[in-house]
């Protein structure tokens, strides 16, 4: 499995703004009470994405003392888990960008509008903000900590591939 790459996580950060930016509009429009996010949201996105770099530091201290040993595994790690451990990584990268945006777009409207917003409903976006943009981060470090050094270095495979080309 690879890393995620940048592409992605923009296209889901730039729907997740124009969504929350469009949903706080149509409601203001209709007469509706904006959307705000609940206070619990941003702890539990902060939370989440925590656990998942605590759920992946074992795999990294794993893969550390394979590289460090040469070879020989002190800790073994079920490859299962390391598998699901990876890609609970990445769908928390991919939910946090989409969250962070969904949060900037609530943000965005709350700032933009006539009227001085409520304090409340500016912190709770904020808030909600913050705690994606951990998700994402901690998506983002448990991928890293998800991934498996090369087997050999680089220097060995060029000289095994006939010398070091310059």
């Amino acid at each position: 499995m690879k890393r995620s790459s940048p592409t992605p996580l923009i296209a889901l950060w730039l729907l997740g703004s124009v969504v929350g930016f469009l949903l706080e509009v149509t409601a203001a429009a209709s007469g509706a009470p904006i959307l705000l996010p609940p206070p619990s949201m941003a702890a539990t996105l902060a939370v989440i994405g925590i656990i998942v770099v605590v759920l992946a530091w074992p795999i990294r201290q794993a893969t550390k003392a394979t590289k460090a040993t040469k070879g020989t595994v002190k800790r073994r790690v079920d490859p299962f888990r390391a598998m699901r451990v990876a890609v609970l990584a990445k769908s928390s990268s991919f939910s946090g960008s989409l969250f962070l945006g969904g949060g900037l777009g609530v943000l965005l409207y709350v700032l933009t509008r006539t009227v001085v917003p409520n304090l409340s409903s500016l912190w709770l976006a904020i808030g909600t903000t913050v705690g994606a943009a951990i998700l994402l981060a901690g998506g983002l470090v448990a991928e890293h900590f998800c991934t498996l050094p090369p087997d050999k270095p680089e220097d060995e495979r060029q000289e095994e591939a006939g010398g070091l080309h310059a």
